[in-house]
């Protein structure tokens, strides 16, 4: 007979999936944090052993973790051979694009009038960037630095799930983005086109953001075709 748990006790399951649940998340974003640092490549075998030794972790959460990974598409896995970080060809790259311009076009005619302190909130944000731009150091802290920007301009629509879905689109293409960084006068386009789209939210130019926004994202790709070759 199972021993009484007395009133108000919590019984070790309760707490342990919580745990287990806290230990997913963060080997989830250890694994995106490699792939922005390069550790891990497009096309790169994603051993679970090795990767639960390097995090002190069991093998339990990091299962888990890359098969939320491989459902974001961030990963894939092929029956007898394993995890791999997502390789994408150049049409779908530009693909995973053309939803991004399609969505954020969605979120940033949504967005209000931004006030002082959120002005302010993205101007430092993008400070940050600018401080990492004479070195390729800290790739991860600077494509940690651009994605805030841009989600913590797109929060404001109101479009929560529109962000969710286009923050999926950003994790499948985290690794390449991260290549793009490592050419310091990229960084530096970044840094004064997120300026200008500062200067646009102040106006309340929402249709001038868009527009931004679009030559922001046709720059990039264009940049990344020669990593890419052509599509197949």
């Amino acid at each position: 007979m199972a021993a009484a748990t007395s009133p108000g006790a919590t019984s070790p399951d309760a707490t342990a999936a919580p745990r287990r649940v806290s230990v997913v998340s963060r080997v989830v974003d250890q694994v995106r944090s490699m792939m922005r640092a390069g550790e891990l490549v497009p096309g790169q075998q994603v051993r679970q052993e090795s990767l639960a030794v390097a995090l002190g972790v069991s093998r339990i959460p990091v299962r888990e973790a890359l098969k939320a990974l491989e459902t974001e598409g961030v990963l894939r896995h092929e029956p007898h051979v394993g995890y791999s970080v997502a390789r994408l060809n150049a049409d779908e790259l530009r693909q995973a694009y053309l939803m991004r311009r399609a969505l954020e076009t969605e979120v940033l005619l949504a967005l209000p009038r931004l006030g002082a302190a959120d002005l302010r909130e993205l101007a430092e944000i993008n400070s940050g960037i600018g401080d990492e731009v004479g070195g390729a150091g800290d790739i991860p802290r600077i494509a940690a630095a651009n994605h805030t920007f841009h989600f913590a301009m797109f929060r404001h629509s109101g479009l929560d799930l529109v962000v969710t879905e286009i923050e999926r689109i950003w994790q499948m293409t985290d690794a390449y983005r991260s290549v793009h960084l490592y050419d310091s006068a990229a960084r530096r386009r970044i840094v004064r086109e997120h300026k200008s789209m500062i200067a646009a939210l102040r106006r309340g130019d929402n249709a001038a953001v868009v527009e931004l926004m679009n030559t922001h994202r046709d720059l990039t790709i264009a940049d990344l075709g020669p990593t890419l070759g052509h599509a197949r």
